[in-house]
C-alpha cells in the first residue's frame, strides 16, 4: 500500500507561564513568571497508506487535534517531517490545500444566515470547480446524503444532522485525496451517524479516498476504521489493528446468559472466567478468556450445571480496551505486542 501520509518526529511544544492565584502572587508574576514547557506532542512517527481509514484516539488534552492541525497544514511543528502527498502542508499549504477535505464536528464551513447551496457555490469558486463537475458531483453528495431538499434553506433553520451532511459536501466538491474527519458526528442521533459512516464508507470505497477520523465515540471507529492510532500525554502508544487493540486486555469475551433457574447464590469466578455484571437472579454477564478455554467448551460446561433460555457472546466493549490503555500507558502496549 503507496503511503500517502508519512510523519517522522513530529513535535509541537508550546511555552506557557504559571501564575498562583491572589493579590500576591500576581504582583509577584509581573517581576518573575515560571516558564513551563507543554509538549502537545512528543516525537510521533507514523505512516498511513493510500485508501486506509486511519482512527486517531486519545482522551481531552492527549495531543490528537493538535497532530491533526499539523496535518492539515493549520499549524507549523516545532521540530520533526510531515510529508502527505508529496508535500509539506505548512510549507505547500497554496498548493497542499486542494487535495484534502476537512469536517470539524464543532467549527462550521458553512455561512449561518445563507443556504448551504450559496456556500457550495463559494467553493467553486474557492477550488476553481468546472461548472459541468459542480454540477456531477453535486447531484451524486446530495442523493447519497439524502439532502437535495434542504441545501436551498437557510443554513440556521437546519438541524444538526442535515447540517453536518451539507459539511460533508462542502468538504468533498473538489474530490480531495484526503479527507480530515474531526468529531464528525457529535451530538447526532443514531440514524444521522449511521447515514454519515455510511456515506464515508462509499467515498472511501469508490474513490479509494484516505480518511483520517479523529474522535471520541468509539462506534464511528469500531464502524469505518482499518486501523487505529492512540496518542496519550503527546506520544503514540499504539498503533495497529482493531483486532490488535483489543488483544491488548486479553483474548476474551463477554457472554451473557439467561438463566431458567436462579443462579443469585452460585459462584461463576474462577482462573478463566470473571463475572462483570449481575442483572437480576437469572441473567448475569461473564468474561472468559478464551486463550485458556474455548468458548464452545465453556458454554458446554455451563450448560452441564445450569439450565438457560438465551445466550450471547460478544467482543469486549472497546471503551474498556480504550480505558485500560490511557490508564496503564505505553509499557503494558509494548510487552503486550511483543507476546502477541
Amino acid at each position: 500500500m503507496t503511503p500517502v501520509i508519512d510523519v517522522k518526529h513530529l513535535t509541537k511544544t508550546y511555552t506557557t507561564y504559571k501564575r498562583g492565584s491572589g493579590m500576591g502572587q500576581t504582583v509577584k508574576s509581573f517581576f518573575h513568571r515560571e516558564k513551563v514547557v507543554v509538549h502537545a506532542v512528543n516525537d510521533i512517527n507514523f505512516s498511513i497508506g493510500q485508501g486506509e481509514i486511519c482512527g486517531i484516539l486519545g482522551p481531552n488534552g492527549a495531543g490528537k487535534s493538535t497532530a491533526i492541525k499539523m496535518l492539515c497544514g493549520a499549524l507549523y511543528p516545532t521540530s520533526g517531517d510531515i510529508r502527505v502527498l508529496d508535500c509539506s502542508p505548512a510549507k505547500d499549504r497554496r498548493r497542499y490545500v486542494g487535495k484534502i477535505g476537512a469536517v470539524f464536528g464543532q467549527k462550521s464551513q458553512l455561512i449561518w444566515d445563507i443556504p448551504p447551496m450559496d456556500s457550495f457555490h463559494m467553493n467553486k469558486a474557492i477550488y476553481g470547480i468546472a461548472a459541468r463537475d459542480f454540477s456531477n458531483r453535486l447531484e451524486e453528495l446530495t442523493e447519497l446524503l439524502d439532502i437535495r431538499h434542504v441545501i436551498e434553506k437557510p443554513t440556521r433553520v437546519l438541524s444538526l444532522g442535515e447540517r453536518m451532511k451539507c459539511e460533508f459536501v462542502m468538504a468533498m466538491l473538489h474530490q480531495p485525496e484526503i479527507l480530515f474527519l474531526d468529531e464528525p458526528t457529535i451530538g447526532l442521533d443514531v440514524i444521522a451517524k449511521v447515514k454519515i459512516r455510511e456515506f464515508v464508507r462509499q467515498m472511501n470505497r469508490k474513490k479509494n479516498m484516505t480518511c483520517i477520523l479523529t474522535t471520541h465515540d468509539l462506534e464511528d471507529v469500531e464502524e469505518l476504521a482499518h486501523r487505529v492510532i492512540v496518542i496519550n500525554h503527546g506520544e503514540k502508544v499504539f498503533d495497529d489493528s482493531l483486532r490488535r487493540l483489543r488483544l491488548f486486555l486479553g483474548d476474551k469475551k463477554r457472554v451473557s446468559f439467561t438463566f431458567v433457574e436462579s443462579v443469585r447464590d452460585t459462584v461463576f469466578d474462577n482462573a478463566h472466567t470473571t463475572v462483570v455484571e449481575r442483572l437480576s437472579d437469572f441473567q448475569l454477564t461473564l468474561e472468559v478468556d478464551t486463550a485458556q478455554i474455548s468458548i464452545s467448551d465453556f458454554i458446554e460446561d455451563i450448560s452441564r450445571k445450569h439450565r438457560f433460555s438465551d445466550i450471547s457472546v460478544k467482543e469486549l466493549p472497546m471503551q474498556q480496551v480504550i480505558m485500560n490503555i490511557y490508564e496503564n500507558g505505553e509499557k503494558n502496549i509494548d510487552s503486550t505486542s511483543a507476546a502477541l
